[in-house]
């Protein structure tokens, strides 16, 4: 599959400079002039509110354009003066840049950045999410350069709410973060954000950075205009989801592992009417994700472009490929013929894995991380321990329907997106420009995540970090290095196995299940998730997304005979959800 090299988020509508609280009322007009249902009115409300309060937040920066080339090269030797100059070696165009953000080329006179920092209440004993050894870190180190880091905790399954609630509020972090780069972009168009081009495109600027991301993943955070409005982690694998089984019970059949929907189908079905066990309340699957089982019926996942059109956001992929349908048929039949939890519509994260650790799911999907905390033995250990004989594994994308071939759901290159929003000052942005370009260098990213070596690692004859104690690595930095290390997700690592190699060095005992794990969930050709959004999304995102949470429960747990009825229903109710207008702007997309 040719993958683009980079997504470019397209640039929304202009905004007008007139913005009173009328305006809210313009946000709410389709291009045919009609307003939006009032459920939507609703639920917009806030993002209005918000854009005039964005608009509100300080001039837009006038410091100049960006100048020089963006090329991520080797690293060069820091400059340490306060107004480092340099050409463009790529073509002589550069200036001396504005904003000094490698880290070392600039001291600092005593600047304090605020930095939100995601908060999973898991903090030891001893520790606040704030206040630990490796907050301190950060400070010690960026104290070198005149830099104190103040950190902002937001839960992190209310990030979305909390960061909307403090733009809005004009108190954000100075460095704000986000899974969803839509609002990024939003708040940018808004005029509420700063264009960071000017602190990172210069030949002299965060050269660590650089470096470690990539240009690929530095332009994800652009819009169709060059301008940057944000900085995105770079992933360290793409890998997104695996259906997991029971290995023992297919042995204890003398069943095949399955390759196709229809053996996964069969598989299961004697697991939970035969089990090997002799229970009665075994499910033959359970789903978080459906990502990779939704792969094996795509009529699509074999063009590029129309992967592109369709992402994987499930409502534009129901209308858009018609390999849904039999999709949802599948589904509808494994839960008619008591396969699936009979009201898997409510089942919370814990009820899922409760099933797992029971013994009482045959198999399930999981988004490959969650399936690797059970593989590295969380959870199978649990299993393992009430049954010895019980084991767990991942295995590879079932083959698809319509033309025999293997694709896998995958990640886009990027993961968490940071921005600056115009409350700050401009010293302030290049303060925290600066702490993102410490972190892309070993002192700093690779640190955060692995710890000190010695203390929490050694390198093995390959040169891989190997831990040294789990659980006191455990207790002392994984809670927190997922969340402070801003320009990596899952880790610092220079190669894909790299990361699987060190991944698996944690989970002693279980290293073959967890390297299979990330190669079972890359196999064949990937379908990346795309980082576009169209312009209508926000507008329109909220009626689809209703009628795909009331009809993809309809579709799976209605009666069998009535299945395509219900699947044509719900075809027209995303239709007149709006559903084509974002096809049709994300076809020209594609198209350019």
């Amino acid at each position: 599959m040719n993958c683009r090299k980079a997504f470019i988020i397209e640039t929304a509508a202009p905004v007008p400079d007139e913005w009173t609280a009328g305006y809210a009322q313009h946000l709410f007009l389709r291009k045919g002039g009609s307003i939006v249902k009032k459920k939507v009115i609703s639920s917009m409300l806030a993002v209005s509110m918000l854009a005039v309060t964005l608009f509100g937040c300080g001039s837009q920066p006038g410091s100049g354009e960006a100048t020089g080339s963006a090329g991520g090269g080797e690293s060069q030797p820091v400059q340490s003066s306060d107004t480092a100059g340099g050409d463009d070696s790529q073509g002589g165009q550069a200036q001396a840049s504005q904003y000094q953000t490698t880290y070392g080329s600039k001291m600092f006179d005593n600047v304090t950045i605020t930095v939100e920092l995601f908060d999973r209440s898991n903090a030891p004993d001893g520790s606040t999410i704030t206040e630990n050894k490796w907050t301190e870190y950060v400070n010690q180190e960026m104290n070198k350069v005149g830099i104190n880091v103040e950190f902002v905790p937001v839960p992190r399954w209310d990030e979305v709410t909390k960061m909307q609630s403090m733009v809005a509020g004009q108190t954000a972090p100075d460095l704000t973060l986000t899974y969803t780069y839509a609002y990024a972009e939003d708040y940018f168009n808004q005029g509420g954000i700063w264009d960071l081009s000017e602190f990172i495109d210069g030949a002299d600027q965060a050269l660590n950075m650089k470096e470690y991301l990539g240009q690929e993943v530095l332009d994800i955070g652009r819009n169709a205009d060059g301008k940057l409005y944000g900085i995105v982690a770079k992933r360290a694998t793409t890998a997104k989801s695996n259906i997991c089984i029971r290995k023992d019970w297919l042995d204890d059949l003398n069943l095949s592992m399955p390759t196709t929907p229809d053996e996964l189908y069969n598989v299961v079905e004697q697991m939970t009417k035969n089990n090997p066990d002799g229970r009665n309340d075994v499910l033959g699957m359970i789903i978080w994700n459906a990502w990779n089982l939704r792969m094996a019926f795509s009529k699509i996942a074999g063009d590029p472009t129309a992967v592109e059109i369709a992402s994987t956001e499930d409502a534009i992929q129901d209308y858009y490929d018609e390999g849904m349908r039999d999709y949802y048929r599948f589904m509808n039949k494994m839960y008619n013929n008591g396969l699936l939890n009979q009201e898997y519509y409510t089942m919370s994260e814990d009820n899922f894995k409760s099933y797992i650790v029971t013994g009482a799911a045959a198999s399930f999907e999981y988004a490959v991380n969650g399936s690797v905390d059970v593989m590295r033995g969380s959870l199978l250990k649990t299993l393992q321990e009430n049954d010895s004989s019980a084991d767990i594994v991942s295995i590879p994308p079932l083959k698809n329907v319509n033309d025999g071939k293997q694709y896998s759901a995958a990640y886009a290159s990027g993961g968490l997106i940071a921005f600056c929003p115009l409350t700050a000052d401009a010293e302030t942005v290049e303060a925290c420009m600066t702490y993102l370009d410490w972190m892309c260098t070993k002192e700093g990213g690779h640190v955060l995540y692995h710890g000190f070596e010695g203390e929490h690692y050694d390198y093995d004859s390959n040169g891989v970090p190997v831990v040294k104690d789990a659980e006191y690595n455990t207790k002392d930095k994984d809670w927190i290095r997922a969340d402070i290390f801003l320009v990596g997700n899952q880790g610092y690592f220079a190669t894909v196995d790299d990361f699987n190699a060190c991944t698996a060095k944690e989970a002693p005992g279980y290293e073959d299940h967890v390297v299979a794990n990330y190669e079972n969930a890359m196999i064949g050709t990937l379908n990346h998730d795309s980082t576009y959004t169209s312009p209508s999304t926000p507008e329109l995102i909220t009626d689809i997304n209703l009628v795909k949470d009331e009809y993809q429960v309809k579709c799976i747990t209605c009666p069998m005979d009535q299945f395509e009825q219900t699947y044509d229903e719900y075809m027209e109710e995303l239709k007149n959800a709006g559903v084509q207008t974002i096809i049709d702007e994300r076809t020209e997309h594609a198209g350019n």
